[in-house]
């Protein structure tokens, strides 16, 4: 390969900076991954991989360890207000053998997993950040908030969907965030709440609420519409917690009970719903992989395969130009755009209806929908 040892810096260790780490490495690069974080951001929901990203694991020697640690949803519920099933959706009977071209795998369980694969060959540094980049001619400096600078010929933002390399390198993330009005929250609790492998959902007007229940733990999850942006601090968790109590105080149900789980559990998740949209992932020497390039929003499922996918798209588009940075950076910017727009596309058309209709007859509409469409 040309990479001859050149380095590279890498924003964020989930899977966009753990797999782009995998792959550059595997290119031949000397590869550096910083996170802002103490240690590996653990916990979320689950990842769906399937498609094209169950080659990718399998090109990644990933597989078999993905297999052997999948989760195994059985059935979805539609509950109305008396906890009665309204509708449900059998995925497996019991006893049937799950499918091998899709997962379903806990999102800690595949991050220590692509942790695991790259750790002996790169340097990782926990506990830092980029806070300013200066690019010459021949190489890019990164300036961090606690380490030495130092100089690079590539630099990859890999830091979520408020990314701080694109912040810095591309300008203000209001400029490719895109709202869709809606919020959610995600906490797990190292209980079933409901029966294993089972997963429901409750919905009144503009206002959901899930259930999904795997080994010992459920994830809770809470959604609700809002027209407008929230004014809230990102960095304030108390603050966050209360929009939750407040949306969901008197909404029927087991939402009380389940406010009561979230209110004393220290895991706990809060965003608005949205897209980043761009109209170039690369500038110069710096490229943006997964959300902090497209997040297709949480509503498409899609989030984990996506940085997994998109980090291979960018290491073929690097092999196949012999590591020259520009023409690959052109070939990741062209090729792989189509496929994030069908389905950033597809998020907006079905995944935000699906999940927080807006009206009752919004919600029995989507109630009585086909199965394969649920």
């Amino acid at each position: 390969m040309g990479a001859n040892g050149k380095k590279v810096l890498i924003s964020g260790a989930s899977f966009a900076g753990l797999s782009t780490a995998f792959w550059m490495n595997r290119l031949g690069y000397e590869v550096t991954v910083v996170e802002v974080a103490r240690g590996l951001r653990t916990g979320g929901t689950a990842v769906d991989i399937k498609g094209n990203t169950v080659d990718i694991v399998r090109r990644m020697g990933l597989f078999e360890q993905i297999r052997a640690n999948r989760l195994s949803l059985q059935r979805w519920e539609i509950k109305n207000e008396r906890d009665v099933t309204e509708r449900s959706l059998v995925l497996r009977g019991d006893g049937e053998a799950p499918s091998d071209d899709a997962f379903e795998i806990e999102r800690t369980v595949l991050l220590k997993m692509l942790f695991d694969a790259v750790k002996d060959s790169i340097e990782v540094v926990f506990d830092d950040s980029i806070t300013a980049l200066s690019e010459t001619k021949d190489s890019i400096e990164a300036t961090f908030a606690k380490g030495a600078r130092r100089t690079f010929d590539l630099v990859f933002g890999c830091d979520g969907v408020h990314s701080a390399v694109r912040r810095l390198w591309f300008g203000d993330e209001a400029r490719y965030m895109y709202f869709l009005e809606q919020y959610f929250s995600i906490t797990i609790v190292d209980t079933l709440l409901i029966e294993r492998n089972t997963a429901q959902m409750f919905n009144v007007p503009g206002k959901a609420v899930m259930l999904n229940a795997y080994k010992n733990n459920t994830d809770i999850i809470f959604a609700f519409a809002s027209d407008k942006e929230l004014p809230y601090d990102r960095r304030d968790e108390a603050e966050q917690r209360r929009i939750i109590a407040d949306q969901f105080a008197g909404v029927g149900w087991r939402t009380a009970e389940l406010l009561e789980e979230v209110r004393s559990s220290k895991s706990f998740y809060f965003d608005k719903l949205c897209q980043i949209r761009m109209p170039s992932w690369t500038k110069g020497r710096v490229a943006l992989v997964g959300d902090a390039g497209y997040c297709p929003s949480p509503a498409a499922g899609m989030g984990g395969s996506l940085a997994i996918d998109g980090a291979a798209a960018l290491a073929e588009a690097m092999r196949e130009h012999d590591c020259d940075f520009e023409l690959a950076f052109r070939a990741y910017n062209e090729r792989f755009r189509p496929f994030i727009e069908q389905v950033q596309a597809e998020a907006v058309r079905t995944g935000l209806e699906s999940l927080v209709p807006r009206t009752e007859e919004a919600i029995r509409a989507r109630n009585a929908q086909t199965d394969s469409a649920f």
